[in-house]
This record gives C-alpha cells, structure tokens and sequence, in this order.
C-alpha cells in the first residue's frame, strides 16, 4: 500500500500529541512536530525514494533515530512507538486531539480531573456544566466546545485542501496508466479549491467498455484501497487507507460537461442553474442539457453555461454567490493566476525558525519566476522561534544588503515579522524598523481578548508609521484554532486609511483571509497579498493554494499587491509611511 509523505507527518504528528498527554520531554515533543512539517514540506514522495534508492536524502532536523522511523512507516505504514503511546492512552481520548480550541494539555486536564476520553463523553460533561469548573476553561470555552463536539460528532471527516490534494494527484497519476483512458479530472470541492475537502469525486472518459472496464478494475486494485464500498461498470466507490472517500464515475464524452458541472458543484450553484433551466422548459442533470428527450448541451461545460446566455463560470466561484448574476451582466471577475505573481512578502531563513540560508531561499523564489522576496523573520518576542532583537536584525539586514549586491535579476528585501502586544504596540523600537524596506505586524498571542479589545490592539498597531501588512488577519489554524473574534470589517477600512495590505497566508493550515474576507477586502479597495510565510525552499508551492483562495474570494490581479513590478510595489510601501 502506498505511503504518503501526508502518512508519515500524520504520523509524527499523533506521536507528539500522544507525547504531549504523557508530559514528556519539550524537546522531544518539539521534534515529532519538526519532522512532520519537514516531510509535509517535501517535493517528493520520500516512500518512493527510499523503494527506488534505498536510502533517504538527508533532511534539515531529520537525525537517525527519525531516519529510521520514516523508513519504518514507509515499509509498514506505521510505527511501533505511534503503536505503543496509543495503546498507553485511554481509549478514544485521540479524536479529542483534533477538536478544534482542544491542545494536548487541556485534553489531559479533561482526562485526568474529569475522565474525560472521546466525544460523546465530552458533550456529556459540557451539558452537566463540568467543563467550566475546571481551571482555564469557563462557560464560554465550555459552550464553543460542546458546538465543536457535536458538530464534529454529526459530521464526515474532512482533509485540507493540501492533503487531499496529495491523494488525489497519487491516484490520478495511478489512474492515467490506464490503456484507452482519455481524460481524468478531479471534481468537486477540491476543483473549487475549498479550505477542506470531504471527499473526492473523479470523472475520467474512455475509449471503449473495455476500457472502462479496465480503469474500474484499475481503481479497484490501488494498492492504498482500503474498502470498496460499491464497484460497476461505469461507477465505483471506494475508502482509501486515510480514511478519505473517493467516488469514480466514468462517463461518456457527450455528456463529459455537464457531469464535470454537476459533480464540481456546488450545490447551491447547481440549484440555481436548475431554476433558470426550468423557467426555460429545459432540464439539467449530469447527462446534459434536455429539451424534451433531446439533449441540446453537455459535451463541455462552456455548452452547458451557453445555453442560458452565459460565459464558462470558474469553479472558485460557484457557490451561488453572485456568480451567477455577475456573468449574466458580462461582470465576472478576470481572477488571478499563479503566474501573476511577480514576489513573496512573507519568508523565513535559518537566522529564525526556517530551514534555509538567505541564498537559498533567493535561488528557490527566483527558479518559480519571482522577481522579489522579503525576508520577515520573527521579532524577539517569539522566543520559540528564536526571534531576532535590534541588534541580530541589524546584522541581517547587512547580509541581505551584501547578497542583492551580488544577485542581478533578483532582489531580497528587507522586513520583519513582528509581534503586536496586547496594547497594540509592536515588540521592535521604531529605530530598528526604520531601515527596512516593509514591517508585517502579526498576532501571535493572547486570542482570547473581547471582540472590542482585539480590535482596539490591531487597530492601534496600524497606527504605527512603518506597519506595511498585517499578517494572517484572523489568526485561525484550519480546524485547529478558531478565528479570533475581531470586526473584521473596522480593520479593513483602517488598513484602507492607513495605506496598509492585508495578507493572505497561503499556508494549507491557515489560508487567511477567509474567501469572504478577501471579498471585503476587494469591496473597500484594500490590496491583498498572497504569501508562502515559507520556512523552507520547498514552501514556496503552498503559493498555489493562496491562489485559489483568492480566486474564491474574486480576488483580480490588480487587487493582489505582489502582481505589482518591484517599483510599484516599492511606491505603494513608501506610500504607506506617513
């Protein structure tokens, strides 16, 4: 059965938080969770290296005792410690480790104080009013977390974008080895580049029956098929090892757009598109466009949209949001590329907690085409990170300055990630930013303030003359850390006044702002930019899924500030300090 590089950082990941019940070392924890990013950061499949040269390349962090646990799982696609802390730990107390507000240490105070160890047990003390006794937790806490419990408990697992994506191009490639396919493409969610993806539905056209037969058996046979739930000769069902479902259908090349609309959804668009069918006399499914027992539209999706007078809608858009509407009036967004992008604004280097020198990650930007990259890493306060002071800041702003010297088509520039303390003052003195050529301001602490209180801390922190951007506006980790409660929009219209970008962290994990935010931002006339926040060379692909964020939240490429030539970017920056 395949590994992924996804399996293996599962892997270590369960394995720090299963560390992290038991108290152990800081240390040890800290470097399961390493590793994990590590891997996850990747190009290649690190399974598939190991079966071709038997060995592995050597990866920043990775040691021997880690070395060896990668082989392992890629030889049995598990690991004997992952194994033994599990069976240490009480029964189900796992699933609590991934409700969203519940970290390792207050998942062991609900186990140790109050026997708490799976969901169904958590609702029941939330409504008993037990949580909200214990310390750090209180009535709200205790509320937010019955409201995740139960929705979690009445809900299909999901997986992020990133990680269903590595699935999904695995199989696909697996699929496309298939004699007599045509076409594979992936549908649903995921073609609509959603934050999470339930599962995945696949559409592929053929040659021949024979071949349809071929890639059902094909399907079938992947050797990370866990369960086939249902298997014919045009549709098949199955659960992969992950535990994500994928729906295959093969179709028939006349009806091959109207079922890559129907399957790509969402419903709500479909639903819409199906009123205006009916006020035609038309029908619409996924075999096509009908009039009577004629079909009339399907073979593309272009055809499908045509028949109600409507240029092709991207799949970003199509959540029944205006879309609709906007093409009709011949108003559609042009909606930014990838190859748009002319620079990152958010990177980091071994001098904090990346993983690459300064040229390195000059080399890895400038080889995806960037012509721009800023160098922002931690301020002290984030002391994990080791965050740089004035001082180590001022060195590097001399190494950057002593490499553009030497690059010729390429330019490093100067910045900082610095923390916005809770009285909205930034962790550096004005005389260290003064040099830099921006500053993002980002919130990496107390979470929990009022609505009123977070907005007021941001807000002053946007008064400050040298603020550019603010990073990762709402704080939130994709289905690990709620969004803090922040208005959202006053922050748009100050960023508007002051002259400052709102930042769109590309992360898989985060993906903030939100598509609605990104709308918001469009609305008010506030540039987005769309960053990697890379640690790694290999992190600058995440820029991809920042794409397809923006491309939902209708994001064009003049409302992306990193579109911008170097020169223009530099006026809007210089035009931001008064």
């Amino acid at each position: 059965m395949p590994v992924h590089n996804a399996d293996i950082a599962r892997i270590f990941e369960e394995i720090a938080e299963l560390l992290e019940l038991e108290d152990a070392n800081p240390f040890r924890v800290r470097a399961y969770r390493n590793a994990a990013r590590v891997v996850g950061e990747q190009r290649f499949e690190l399974a598939e290296r190991l079966a071709k040269e038997g060995a592995l390349p050597k990866l920043p962090g990775i040691g021997e005792d880690l070395s060896a646990k990668i082989q392992e799982i890629a030889a049995t696609g598990t690991c004997a410690l992952r194994e033994r802390l599990a069976k240490r730990a009480p029964a189900g107390i796992t699933e609590l480790l991934h409700l969203p507000g519940l970290g390792p240490k207050r998942v062991r105070a609900l186990n140790r104080e109050l026997d708490v160890h799976s969901l169904s047990q958590l609702v029941r003390a939330a409504k008993d009013g037990r949580l909200r006794a214990l310390a750090g937790f209180g009535a709200k806490t205790e509320k937010r977390l019955l409201d995740a419990a139960l929705a979690q408990l009445g809900t299909t697992r999901r997986f992020k974008l990133a990680v269903a994506g590595e699935y999904a191009r695995s199989l696909v490639a697996h699929l496309e080895k298939t004699r007599g396919l045509q076409n594979v493409v992936v549908a649903g969610s995921y073609r609509r580049m959603k934050e999470t993806v339930g599962d995945l539905d696949i559409l592929v056209t053929v040659s021949s029956p024979t071949a349809a037969q071929a890639v059902m058996r094909r399907f079938a046979g992947y050797g990370e098929v866990k369960k086939v739930l249902a298997q014919g000769e045009t549709r098949a069902s199955a659960v992969l090892a992950s535990g994500l479902q994928v729906d295959l259908r093969v179709v028939p090349r006349e009806s091959a757009g109207a079922a890559l609309h129907y399957f790509t959804g969402s419903k709500a668009h479909n639903i819409a598109l199906r009123r205006m069918a009916q006020a035609k006399g038309l029908k619409i499914n996924e075999y096509g466009v009908f009039r009577g027992e004629r079909r009339i539209a399907g073979d593309t999706e272009e055809s499908v949209y045509g028949v109600f007078g409507l240029p092709w809608i991207p799949p970003e858009l199509r959540e029944d949001q205006g879309e609709i509407e906007a093409a009709g009036q011949g108003a559609l967004p042009k909606l930014v590329r990838l190859e748009d992008l002319k620079g990152d604004l958010h990177a980091h280097t071994k001098a904090t907690d990346g993983r690459n020198t300064l040229e390195e990650m000059a080399e890895a930007a400038q080889a995806r085409g960037l012509a721009y990259l800023a160098i922002t890493e931690h301020s002290r306060r984030v002391t994990v990170a080791h965050g740089l002071d004035p001082a180590r800041l001022a060195r590097q702003v001399a190494a950057i300055d002593a490499l553009n010297a030497r690059l010729k088509t390429f330019t490093l520039l100067k910045g900082i990630e610095v923390d916005i303390l809770e009285d909205g003052s930034l962790d550096l003195p004005d005389a260290a930013l003064a040099p830099l050529d921006l500053v993002i301001g980002a919130v990496h602490s107390s979470f929990k303030l009022s609505r009123a209180r977070q907005t007021e801390r941001i807000l002053a922190a946007m008064d400050s003359p040298f603020l550019s951007i603010l990073a990762h506006p709402s704080g939130r980790l994709i289905e690990a850390r709620e969004p803090y409660d922040v208005d959202m929009l006053s922050i748009v219209r100050k960023a508007k006044a002051r002259g400052i970008a709102l930042e769109l962290n590309a992360h898989p994990e985060r993906l903030d702002l939100s598509d609605v935010h990104c709308r918001m931002a469009k609305d008010e006339g506030v540039p987005v930019c769309v960053d990697s926040d890379a640690h790694s060379v290999g992190d600058f692909d995440n820029l991809r899924y920042g794409i397809g964020q923006a491309r939902r939240g209708w994001l064009e490429k003049d409302d992306v500030l990193n579109t911008r030539s170097l020169a223009a970017l530099r006026k809007f920056l210089a035009r931001g300090r008064f």
